[in-house]
Formats: structure tokens, C-alpha cells, sequence
């Protein structure tokens, strides 16, 4: 994977976070920047690299100047040895057009050349998405419940305590098979050259 990948991943988190902090939806960002709600999902979930003219007019619907917006691409913080998340820290993000998935972020920290992003993912009783594909490669674990995972063309009945690493270009969705909800530890690893 190229250096391009990490860069997708930084922008698309670094828009989710300026509409964030304006207190918008998905649908205020598309309606105000005339860029489809689809489009501005699979930027923001680091899927796709968005064309220029693109990135200009969330940029300038999002009131940030080009320049402010790319001057901390190759800053980060230094790693001080630990990083403490407390359970109140942890961000709830939406990913992809989906009923029933609560992403909670616990920890997003690049290593090396590998980016990594760590979340609890919630399924309601009647969760459905689209299949999905995502650079890189995840590792979920069920912590609490039974699911159906269906990758490319296979299907894996998984209950708490199992585990599936895979490569995230296989389409894939995950499925509640109980009428309460599962609760998944969901790791997408990231190479970064």
C-alpha cells in the first residue's frame, strides 16, 4: 500500500472532524457543498481519494483554506511511551449509510508505517448496511453476542469470544443474530508505504 492511502485515511478524518465541529450531518456538508452524501461517506471512512475540485468545495463549504487544512499532514504527535483512553474520550463516529451500527473510536495512532485505528462497534437487533471494502486489513472479535459475518463469498457464524482477521478488500458486512445487540472490537491496520 502507498503513502496515498495514509493520506486518504488523514483527510477523511480530518473533514469528519471540521463537520463535526460545526454540529453538522453527513446530509448538512452534501446539501451545502452540492457533493453527494455517498461521496462525502467514502471520503470521510478513508475509501476513496477525492478529486481536487472535490476536496475544494467541502473545503470551502467547511470554511478552512487549503493550505491551514494541509499544513499538519506529516505532524503527529510523538508517541510518549503509553496512550491512556478513558471510556468518557472515546468518540462515537459514523461510518457508510447504515441502521443499527454504533462505531465508538477508541484509539486512531499511527506505528512505523502501519496507522491504526481501534473501535467498538454496536450492533442493533435489526442492523443492516451495504457490504463494504476498506483498505488495509481488520481484525474483529465478539465480545458480546452472535453474529453472522458474511465475507466475499463466504459466511462465518461467529459468537462471543471468536475472532476474524482478514484483508479489507473483500466486501464484507457483519449481522445481529440475536433480538439484543452484539458488541464487536473491530482493528483496521493500515500500511502506510
Amino acid at each position: 500500500m502507498t503513502e496515498n492511502k495514509h493520506i486518504t485515511i488523514w483527510i477523511g478524518k480530518k473533514i469528519r472532524e471540521l463537520r463535526i465541529a460545526k454540529n453538522w450531518k453527513l446530509g448538512d456538508l452534501a446539501h451545502y457543498s452540492e457533493v453527494s452524501i455517498p461521496m462525502i461517506s467514502k471520503i470521510e471512512n478513508g475509501r476513496v481519494f477525492p478529486t481536487f475540485p472535490t476536496l475544494l468545495q467541502i473545503l470551502k463549504t467547511l470554511e478552512v483554506d487549503l493550505n491551514e487544512f494541509f499544513e499538519d499532514v506529516n505532524q503527529g504527535p510523538k508517541f510518549p511511551g503509553h496512550i491512556l483512553v478513558k471510556r468518557e474520550d472515546c468518540k462515537e463516529t459514523s461510518k457508510e449509510a447504515s441502521i443499527g451500527f454504533k462505531y465508538e473510536t477508541v484509539l486512531t495512532h499511527s506505528i512505523s508505517n502501519v496507522s491504526l485505528e481501534i473501535s467498538i462497534l454496536t450492533l442493533d437487533q435489526n442492523a443492516t448496511r451495504e457490504r463494504v471494502s476498506t483498505e488495509g486489513f481488520e481484525y474483529i472479535y465478539i465480545i458480546k453476542g452472535d453474529i453472522t459475518y458474511k465475507l466475499g463469498d463466504k459466511t462465518f457464524n461467529l459468537k462471543e469470544g471468536d475472532s476474524l482477521y482478514f484483508d479489507g478488500r473483500q466486501p464484507h458486512v457483519p449481522l445481529n443474530n440475536l433480538d439484543t445487540e452484539s458488541v464487536l472490537l473491530v482493528v483496521y491496520f493500515i500500511t502506510t508505504i
